[in-house]
């Protein structure tokens, strides 16, 4: 007979319910992160899964105030651009909170470092796995925030070159997210996108396919 790895019940429980409970912050309170916390954060995007054991990303915890109004600058302006861009739901739009980067307690930008070409696996042919890399890294760092009571909003509105500029990175890195950590009030009770009603998670059945495209399972 195999192994049992299977975790407990109530392991299994509280693995789901951090799923599930998840949200994208964007109300935060200004409480700072005590310094061992947030290194058990960053230590669990250091363990978060990758291809061929690569880790392709970089963090940039951004603690000047300066810099961080810089950046929440960048933010705005990019938020007014896309605003534009959607036409008919600008006004809706504009109502939205997109952003907590003044008032969270701490502010990472995550990004892909320069000369990735020397982690081959998977790039050959699929170059966007080490975005799929750092990706695995953000996620397993909002979990871990779930489970210890902290709040986690990704920001992807910027202008990447501008952002780069900001932060003095590499040529050839990219930053993917600007993330915001902190302490809340209380979490959504809804993803804030379809308690604002902007939104709505898609049926999963639809998302589903079986041997060849949309082609839905068989039941």
């Amino acid at each position: 007979m195999p192994a049992d790895n299977r975790y407990s019940d109530a392991d299994i429980a509280a693995v789901y319910r951090v799923i599930y409970e998840r949200r994208d912050m964007r109300h935060f309170l200004p409480d700072p992160i005590a310094p061992e916390q947030l290194r058990r954060l960053l230590a669990a995007a250091h363990h978060a899964p990758s291809v061929g054991f690569m880790q392709p990303w970089r963090f940039v915890r951004v603690r000047c105030p300066t810099l961080r109004a810089q950046l929440h600058q960048l933010v705005e302006q990019e938020r007014l651009l896309t605003a534009k861009a959607l036409r008919e739901r600008e006004d809706s739009f504009m109502k939205l909170k997109v952003e907590g980067i003044l008032d969270c307690a701490e502010v990472l930008v995550a990004a892909l470092c320069g000369q990735r070409d020397q982690h081959v696996f998977g790039r050959r042919t699929l170059p966007e796995m080490d975005l799929a890399s750092v990706s695995c890294a953000i996620q397993n760092i909002w979990l871990a925030a779930r489970a210890e009571g902290l709040g986690m909003g990704w920001v992807s509105l910027f202008a990447p070159e501008a952002l780069k500029g900001l932060l003095d990175m590499p040529e050839d890195s990219h930053p993917v997210a600007v993330l915001c950590l902190g302490h809340v009030a209380t979490f959504y009770e809804q993803p804030l996108l379809q308690q604002a009603g902007w939104a709505e998670r898609q049926n999963l059945d639809e998302l589903i396919f079986e041997n060849y495209w949309n082609t839905p399972p068989c039941r």
